[in-house]
């Protein structure tokens, strides 16, 4: 009987240390489905007002003729925040002409909040953007932080991911490069 204990405490003891590498595999799995829900129809976006990191005003129309990854954030969120450094990468990857990831906070403290998390965190690629017309919130009808659109060159919705994404990771990556590609590419006659 006694042996019986020890090697069951033994089995737990063993099994609750092999789960400690298995519990920080898990927390720091990357998603296996990169969840942005693209649509199979463009959909219309208000024309958001922000300001720049500059403090000018400008809006999602400045964007026009690039595809616009749009990220409704605040400092004050925690997924956000473990988001932002992979909307970072993503920029560095993707942005130029034709991508931008614009990363609108809405927190009240306004730009030097975002710039001290921006230098805080060490994100370098991404430019401070402001709701300082405090109208994005209703104008999206968001429900909650953090919040993505993914946005063609016309200005029109295309995909929408609500809640954090790993944006860097390999397959989301390719999935909006895809996207970009298809909706780039001249359409096709159809043949008869």
């Amino acid at each position: 009987m006694m042996i019986r204990k020890r090697w069951f405490v033994l089995a737990a003891l063993a099994a609750a240390l092999g789960a400690f590498p298995a519990l920080r595999l898990t927390r720091d799995a990357r998603p296996a489905d990169p969840d942005l829900v693209l649509h199979a129809h463009p959909r219309e976006v208000a024309n958001l007002r922000f300001s720049d990191g500059a403090g000018r005003p400008t809006s999602l129309a400045a964007f026009r003729g690039s595809f616009v990854l749009l990220n409704v954030w605040a400092t004050w969120c925690p997924p956000c925040v473990e988001e932002m450094p992979t909307l970072d990468r993503l920029q560095a990857t993707l942005g130029g002409p034709g991508f931008e990831v614009v990363a609108l906070s809405v927190d009240r403290g306004g730009l030097p909040v975002v710039r001290a998390f921006f230098d805080r965190t060490g994100i370098k690629h991404l430019q401070p953007y402001m709701d300082t017309f405090g109208d994005t919130l209703s104008n999206l009808a968001v429900a909650g932080v953090p919040l993505t659109l993914f946005i063609d060159r016309e200005g029109r919705e295309i995909g929408r991911k609500s809640g954090p994404a790993a944006w860097d990771d390999p397959r989301m990556v390719e999935l909006i490069r895809g996207r970009m590609a298809a909706d780039s590419a001249p359409s096709q006659p159809a043949r008869g």
